[in-house]
């Protein structure tokens, strides 16, 4: 029995040697082969990339819900946003004071200013792109508008026989020393007081003065030093300015300002159409209804995007950059510059719509337009500057 035994013993020895070897981890091979976690490595986190957004202060609600939707689906691009007056800001990055990745003005008639400008320091390269993605693009569009409280813009439709507001009309009723009687209105009004940006500093201040300068001259187009000269221009345009009791650098400051002083402080004033339709709710139930009437002559804000092209830009910011504006442009984000009262600058996202809050018809019963008369060439940066030059030695902003 013993040899029975024995080899009995020597199976069970073998069976469990066997369960051991196919039972336990796969250490050798583990040893002579590469691990997983090398063979399909985890994608790396992204870099964070800083860019700085210079912008004109009116489109800051409309930015600031982009940039809370961009930073959530673009962790890897840090925005810093930066808002100043358009005219001001074309200053300070001339001067070195302001160094943003992307400028974004009120207006494209900055942005020519800025690189004529620019472009007289003979070591300066160009500061925005001529060709290809970086190429300035508009963001979104709003033309200039009279706003006004309700009852006093009427005096001066009836003044100006019924149609719509005018600046010749407008100006005879601020350089009278007569005030609201001159048009007839009553007494009790004093003075007329109009409202509009410092144009030194603010691009909507400069478009009032360009377009009274329009209707003075009765064009759309074609605006040259030598009619700035004139000096029964000059004399009209002083008249008209006597009226701006102040000149604020921003537009977003000094709609939220009319709003709040009414007519002790301004009886109507120029502003962006965006900021009329921001406020014209507010304003009910304060000082009365506010009004809006649209200038013989449209002029644009096209509130473009420019990556600058100067030394201080990196290579990463430019590509982070161009991700934010694209951004910016894309269909949903257009869309979304309706309810805060801008027009898209895609000519594919349409500007009627059957939601019930969409400014563009809810509030035609104030006078807000889709359609708005003919649109005028700006003059060239040549031009614009007399102009400034003009109102400077004109004294009135001091």
């Amino acid at each position: 029995m013993k040899p029975r035994i024995l080899l009995l013993i020597g199976m069970l020895a073998a069976a469990l040697g066997v369960f051991y070897l196919l039972a336990a981890p796969e250490a050798p091979r583990a040893l002579t082969s590469e691990p997983e976690s090398v063979s399909a490595p985890l994608p790396s986190r992204r870099r964070v990339t800083d860019i700085t957004f210079l912008y004109s202060t009116e489109k800051r609600a409309w930015v600031e819900a982009a940039l809370a939707d961009f930073q959530r689906t673009h962790p890897h691009v840090r925005v810093t946003l930066v808002g100043r007056g358009s005219l001001e800001a074309a200053q300070a990055i001339l001067e070195g004071r302001e160094k943003p990745t992307v400028w974004s003005p009120a207006d494209s008639a900055e942005l020519r200013m800025l690189a004529a400008d620019w472009a007289t320091e003979p070591s300066h390269g160009p500061l925005f792109a001529t060709q290809g993605e970086a190429v300035p693009h508009p963001l979104v569009i709003t033309p200039l508008v009279f706003v006004g409280w309700q009852d006093r813009m009427d005096v001066l439709r009836k003044a100006g026989g019924g149609a719509a507001l005018s600046w010749k009309t407008l100006q005879r009723a601020v350089a009278s020393d007569r005030g609201w009687p001159a048009v007839g209105g009553p007494p009790e009004w004093g003075f007329v007081k109009l409202g509009h940006t410092d144009p030194t500093k603010s691009n909507s201040g400069l478009q009032a003065l360009l377009s009274a300068t329009l209707e003075y001259l009765g064009r759309r187009a074609s605006v040259k030093e030598a009619d700035l000269l004139d000096p029964g221009y000059q004399a009209w345009l002083q008249g008209l300015e006597r009226g701006v009791t102040r000149f604020e650098p921003s537009t977003g400051t000094f709609m939220t300002d009319l709003v709040r002083y009414g007519p002790s402080r301004y009886d109507l004033a120029l502003v962006y159409e965006s900021l009329a339709i921001a406020q014209l709710d507010h304003a009910q139930g304060r000082w009365g209804q506010l009004r809006v009437d649209y200038p013989p002559v449209t002029l644009w804000s096209d509130h473009p995007a420019a990556v600058l092209q100067a030394d201080w830009v990196t290579p990463e910011q430019r590509e982070a950059a161009l991700e934010w504006v694209a951004f910016l442009r894309s269909p949903a984000v257009q869309a979304r510059a309706l309810a805060f009262g801008f027009r898209p600058a895609d000519p594919t996202v349409p500007l009627k719509t059957p939601d019930a809050d969409n400014p563009f018809t809810r509030l035609a019963a104030q006078g807000i337009r889709v359609d708005v008369p003919p649109a005028a060439d700006v003059p060239d940066a040549s031009v614009l500057r007399t102009l400034l030059e003009l109102w400077t030695r004109m004294g009135v902003g001091r």
